[in-house]
């Protein structure tokens, strides 16, 4: 594809975008072009994602950047860096640990820290049930990975007692809870809740499940 039609198909940036990454916003739009150059070659995107690259991945992605603290947080099975990357563009004041077993993401994720000039992330190649980390992380977050009942398992036993779960989910998140109250009781989260965020900023609100871990 030319540069021409790269251009024709790439959804414009939204006004939110400078919103949501404020001084960071010309990092964020580094992000977006790498991504749409190389996404699909990669197989990081499919072939469709482009006339929503902003909308339903970067910014989506964004929006949950309030929600974590100063401190260690992992991202599970990050991929193409969603939103591992874009939040750790977005919070330069939180450390990041991307966890991601596939050698060729890993390479992106890699190529990606060192061009955009991110101090703030370290990359993990590992499957989130086998990895080993240092020490345990403050809060954990993952998008489009699995149902929650699969997911507690590979993302609970990272987190510090009293670390937090920040899981980005569909519109069935509360369905997911709903389904997912015995894993919840074995790995000991407590505090569970489906917060909606982006609201009248976003075209499509971002759900999100938080949940503590109590050792």
């Amino acid at each position: 594809m030319t540069d021409a039609q790269d251009a024709a198909v790439l959804e414009p940036e939204p006004a939110e975008a400078a919103q949501l990454f404020g001084e960071q916003i010309e990092v964020g739009r580094s992000f977006a072009m790498n991504l749409a150059t190389h996404g699909e070659p990669l197989g990081l995107i499919g072939p469709l994602e482009l006339p929503r690259l902003w909308t339903r991945h970067i910014l989506n992605s964004a929006i949950v950047a309030p929600l974590l603290r100063p401190g260690r947080v992992g991202d599970v099975g990050t991929g193409a860096g969603l939103p591992g990357l874009v939040l750790a563009i977005a919070r330069p004041d939180v450390d990041f640990v991307l966890i991601e077993p596939m050698e060729r993401r890993v390479a992106w994720l890699n190529d990606q820290v060192r061009e955009l000039g991110l101090r703030n992330v370290e990359v993990v190649r590992a499957r989130a049930e086998e990895v080993r980390l240092a020490e345990q992380l403050d809060q954990v977050t993952a998008r489009a990975v699995s149902a929650l009942r699969k997911l507690l398992p590979l993302t609970a036993p990272l987190l510090r007692d009293g670390g937090e779960l920040v899981l980005m989910k569909g519109a069935g998140a509360q369905a997911e809870v709903d389904a997912s109250t015995k894993e919840l009781r074995k790995y000991k989260v407590s505090g569970v809740e489906v917060r909606t965020l982006g609201e009248g900023v976003l075209a499509e609100p971002t759900r999100v499940i938080l949940g503590t871990v109590r050792g």
